[in-house]
């Protein structure tokens, strides 16, 4: 007979305890040392599949313990976790910069290949770049080349910049993952990240609980992170979101001032939330049934959001490099507004995908 699971905020369920936390963060942080393990063995070589993967389990489990010690908080020892959350997101953020360097420039060069039908772009082996990922709003494949529109004459101003637009980037994105990748080496031989290591090994047969824990219910807790995550949505600009051109944000992304772009912090800031509550779903989950597609959905959508966003603004720092041809200057910006309409389509399928979830239920 099939198990049913039950909604974890279902006020009729039995209550889920601090017995369930205390299993989880043992788990993420045996996880931890793991993916730790597993990182010393290959040497932290750069590009290598093991080395990645071995990164990226650092990083999932990081995430995972920070994430829970923000929502249940009030169950743990106060001193313990506010001295650990900060230290577990400088780990996930230093180890994140290299892969995200090399997901950018992927985007990027992918981007100015579909939109000049140039062939000075081997797309096949930029994917290779980061394990054969094709990154996009739904544009590529990963199996070969993206199939190149009609050509106009602007597409054949564009092809005159895109080769060195492209070589532009290469150049500044290259430079920028392997100084990520000198930092993260760094990061993980210094002393701080062997306090946090050491720490985390303790985690994994002995988390700090407070006395009320044992028989207090987690499932109030989760509830005001969805709380939460439902209060930044409503804020967003879902309408705006709706529309296929949104010039405000064009605007912005081409001027002179390298500042993030004012529209994106709030979304950013849901994709932080739906994590937490996803984070929180999974502590409640102790069968490891599976999170509802419809959020894991959302969660894509926002994701996407983000690599478009960050991309766009690429592009336009690239775009600013004093003395480029005007041709590259070109080619940069048609990448930046492609980059920004992107951004657009993510946040219309982030909608969409919201519309269809109900948040209460995890």
């Amino acid at each position: 007979m099939a198990q049913q699971h039950l909604d974890p905020t279902d006020p009729t369920a039995g209550a889920v305890t601090g017995d369930a936390l205390a299993g989880y963060l043992r788990a993420q942080a045996t996880e931890f040392l793991r993916a730790l393990r597993l990182h010393r063995e290959t040497g932290g070589q750069n590009g290598t599949e093991e080395s990645v993967d071995a990164a990226r389990a650092l990083r999932h489990s990081a995430r995972r313990i920070s994430g829970s010690l923000h929502t249940f908080r009030p169950l743990l020892d106060a001193d313990w976790s506010e001295e650990m959350r900060p230290e577990l997101a400088w780990l996930s953020g230093t180890l994140a910069l290299e892969h995200a360097c090399a997901a950018r420039l992927e985007r990027l060069l992918l981007a100015l290949h579909r939109l000049s039908g140039s062939s000075a772009f081997p797309v096949q082996s930029v994917a290779s770049a980061v394990g054969g990922r094709v990154t996009g709003a739904g544009r590529a494949t990963g199996n070969g080349p993206v199939p190149a529109p009609t050509p106009t004459a602007e597409r054949g101003n564009l092809t005159v910049g895109a080769a060195k637009a492209g070589a532009l980037l290469e150049r500044q994105l290259t430079l920028a993952r392997t100084r990520a990748h000198s930092t993260a080496l760094q990061a993980l031989g210094s002393s701080r990240f062997h306090a946090v290591a050491d720490k985390v090994a303790v985690l994994a047969s002995e988390v700090p609980l407070t006395p009320a824990a044992a028989t207090a219910d987690l499932r109030p807790l989760a509830a005001a992170a969805g709380e939460r995550l439902t209060d930044a949505v409503t804020a967003l600009p879902l309408v705006t979101a709706g529309h296929p051109y949104n010039a405000e944000a064009l605007i912005h992304g081409l001027s002179p001032d390298p500042a993030p772009h004012p529209q994106d912090g709030p979304w950013h800031q849901v994709r932080l939330l739906l994590r937490l509550h996803r984070y929180a779903g999974e502590v409640l989950r102790p069968d490891g049934a599976p999170t509802d597609v419809r959020l894991l959905a959302a969660g894509q959508a926002l994701n996407l959001h983000r690599d478009a966003s960050e991309a766009a603004a690429a592009a336009a720092a690239a775009a600013r490099t004093p003395r480029i041809a005007p041709a590259t200057a070109y080619a940069l910006g048609v990448l930046h507004a492609d980059q920004r309409h992107e951004v657009e389509a993510a946040r219309f399928a982030f909608q969409q995908s919201w519309q269809k979830q109900a948040v209460g239920t995890l």
